[in-house]
């Protein structure tokens, strides 16, 4: 088989062995809006930069309701980050259809996980965008990040976006296991304003124990 053949048919590897086009899509989403998660025992939020636009045109929505009980945000491409919510969403449903009870965020996150790792297996391009799912279920708050490359994580604290580095930064020095929910909303958007080096427009979901997930808009 030619070269070219191969190339068509295989995942492209770098020099490091590192998925080229995997990468390609991490540099989309260290591009996209600086966005936020943060989890205690009692609740969860994700914050999330509102890029400014053109002033005729209304920005876009940035956090999203994937059931009552767990909201999402991601950073990235937003038609790619809208197609995932769909995928989400969906999911979710399927299971309440099946099971007549509301998913799990873990298997949420899992199954996230599998298709965005399908994308890695074929010389396409994957998508480009990491997600943050926050939810609540019998295990509790849980807060999950998962990548283009299908990895995921599961933790209290994440950033992806815009300098999410210099977010996480300040996300890790200042949390606290016992902060109330008004101090981890205070502390995602000092993390988004340091990042940017501006004040930004934060739209902020948040998910607590036996509560429907809401979410807030803060200028």
């Amino acid at each position: 088989m030619s070269e070219s053949g191969q190339a068509g048919r295989f995942p492209f590897y770098g020099p490091q062995g590192r998925l080229v086009l995997v990468d390609s899509a991490l540099e989309a989403v260290n591009r996209g809006s600086t966005t936020i998660g943060i989890k205690t025992q009692k609740f969860a939020i994700i914050s999330s930069q509102i890029k400014p636009t053109h002033p005729l045109i209304e920005p876009s929505e940035k956090i999203f309701a994937i059931d009552h009980h767990i909201g999402a945000t991601g950073a990235g491409y937003i038609g790619d980050i809208l197609q995932l919510i769909d995928t989400l969403r969906l999911e979710s449903q399927k299971h309440r259809l099946t099971y007549e009870s509301p998913i799990d965020v873990d298997s949420l996150a899992k199954h996230l996980s599998t298709y965005l790792h399908n994308y890695t297996t074929y010389a396409v391009r994957p998508q480009a965008a990491s997600i943050i799912l926050a939810g609540a279920d019998q295990t509790g708050v849980q807060l999950y990040q998962v990548d283009p490359s299908g990895t995921f994580f599961r933790g209290a604290g994440f950033a992806i976006g815009q300098a999410s580095d210099t977010a996480l930064d300040v996300v890790t020095k200042g949390y606290s296991a016992d902060m109330t929910l008004q101090q981890a909303t205070e502390l995602a958007t000092k993390a988004i304003e340091k990042a940017l080096g501006e004040k930004p427009i934060v739209e902020t979901g948040i998910v607590e124990l036996g509560k429907d997930f809401s979410k807030t808009l803060r200028k």
